[in-house]
């Protein structure tokens, strides 16, 4: 027969508890930092609000390193600018259009719209790769190409009157992809 006990009960009931609250928390000091050590009591210092003011120009310059002294330097304010997205990420969201097309004419417009979008998405992460450009010649070619066809208008219109090369682009990137997957991942 099984046989418990309250103490036995109370330490299983504590170590569950304890693995809650490590799996669920983040620490976050007053700026939002992810630094702090678990264990910390508190933030070393507080700023009363009335003593804070918006940076000048001067503050805003190259933000230094972070604090815990690791060499990172600090995240960059939200410029509007995003990190190149990588050739597999952008790669995969062209393949999730693969099993689209424009059968039903009412999602026409947004199909087209998400191949073009993909294959400008492709390109730019295949000219930001780190191993450049040339490691990607073809599809940068189509691309190229096909961005040269459409003349700089995305209208649905326009896009219609391509759609043949817009997919066919789609399609022939796709193959050359899959011929060279060492290039992506």
């Amino acid at each position: 027969m099984y046989k418990s006990t309250v103490p036995g009960a109370v330490f299983a009931a504590v170590v569950l508890a304890a693995l809650t609250v490590s799996c669920g928390t983040t620490d976050r000091n007053d700026t939002g930092d992810t630094t702090a050590k678990v264990g910390t009591a508190a933030p070393a210092a507080t700023t009363d609000p009335a003593d804070t003011a918006p940076p000048t120009g001067a503050e805003t310059a190259d933000p230094p390193a972070d604090a815990g002294g690791t060499g990172t330097p600090a995240p960059l304010p939200d410029s509007g600018e995003t990190a190149p997205e990588k050739v597999r990420d952008a790669f995969a969201g062209l393949q999730a259009t693969l099993n689209e097309s424009c059968d039903v004419p009412a999602d026409c417009p947004d199909f087209l719209g998400r191949v073009h979008e993909e294959l400008q998405s492709m390109d730019r992460a295949m000219k930001a790769d780190p191993k450049g450009p040339g490691h990607f010649p073809e599809p940068i070619a189509l691309i190229q190409e096909l961005n040269g066809e459409l003349g700089g208008d995305r209208s649905f219109e326009n896009l219609k009157k391509h759609q043949a090369m817009l997919v066919g682009t789609r399609d022939r990137i796709n193959t050359w992809m899959q011929d060279h997957p060492d290039d992506y991942r």
